[in-house]
């Protein structure tokens, strides 16, 4: 058996189109500002991706760019502006961020209902109580993957690898919200391959390249890759599985690169457009 490749870049295609028609019969255009502390080479090509993705769903991109030596108050009062501004649907601050910037003082600054990268702690406690929330782009784009591809988490097993705010907690709790089973592993996890070899589902986001071996994988499992790790020898993008092998053993596998990588720029254009609807906290949920 030969899993099924999820292509997070065809799957991200398809959606960037849907949302482009979605955002033709918005009353408003929904509009993303980003903001961009220091020279980092990975943040300004994430930024860069995220303003070509922006035009091509027709979402008005504002991008902030700041040297290093901004500071912590010059931040804060940008933000503020820019939740003051009924122009501006979604806000983003590019991390990470220099060091004497505080990442949860500048997050938690930013307007609930603008947080569309939904690390707010008010987004995130509503993502823990089941309520309707700005969810992290990673986990959302991982779920709608899963969806796209027919699998149901419901009554399934799901066992996530790694523990981050960013992307190991909440996709926990989607699973969860989703009727699944779910386990948590991490570094100090004894016999991995036991625990993860469980899974229905198996979410790896550790960080750590190939650590996922067919060993690790039960028969038919959907296994979505999070990894992106640089080999040192080749300069090459791989992920936390062990791609060529465990393909021949799950029902479905993510490559890397082309697999969730795509679909994190897609949801954060999802969010930025249900923003711009306003009805997010609405709350009939």
């Amino acid at each position: 058996m030969t899993a099924e490749i999820i292509s997070g870049k065809e799957l991200s295609t398809q959606l960037r189109n849907e949302l482009a028609e979605e955002v033709q019969d918005l009353k408003v255009t929904p509009s993303l500002a980003v903001i961009l502390v220091g020279d980092d080479p990975a943040s300004h090509s994430y930024v860069r991706g995220k303003e070509k993705a922006c035009r091509t769903a027709g979402i008005h991109s504002i991008v902030k760019r700041h040297p290093t030596s901004l500071r912590e108050d010059e931040l804060i009062a940008e933000i503020d502006a820019l939740n003051e501004d009924s122009s501006v649907h979604g806000i983003l601050v590019q991390l990470p961020l220099p060091e004497h910037i505080s990442e949860d003082a500048v997050i938690e600054r930013i307007a609930v209902n603008k947080d569309v990268d939904g690390f707010h702690p008010v987004n995130v406690g509503r993502l823990l109580t089941g309520k309707k929330a700005f969810t992290p782009c990673t986990p959302l784009g991982i779920m709608k993957m899963l969806e796209i591809s027919g699998v149901d988490p419901r009554g399934k097993h799901a066992v996530v690898v790694g523990r981050s705010q960013l992307v190991g907690r909440p996709v926990g709790q989607l699973l969860l919200n989703k009727d699944a089973t779910v386990t948590y592993c991490h570094s100090k996890t004894k016999d991995l391959a036991f625990h993860a070899s469980q899974a229905d589902i198996l979410i790896a986001a550790a960080g750590r390249e190939g650590m996922i071996s067919e060993a690790h994988v039960k028969e038919g499992a959907a296994v979505i890759d999070v990894g992106v790790n640089r080999v040192e020898s080749t300069g090459k993008l791989t992920g936390d599985v062990q791609f060529e092998e465990v393909k021949e053993k799950a029902g479905w596998i993510t490559p890397v690169p082309g697999g969730v990588g795509p679909m994190t720029i897609t949801m954060l254009l999802h969010n930025t457009v249900e923003a711009a609807r306003g009805t997010m906290f609405n709350d009939e949920s």
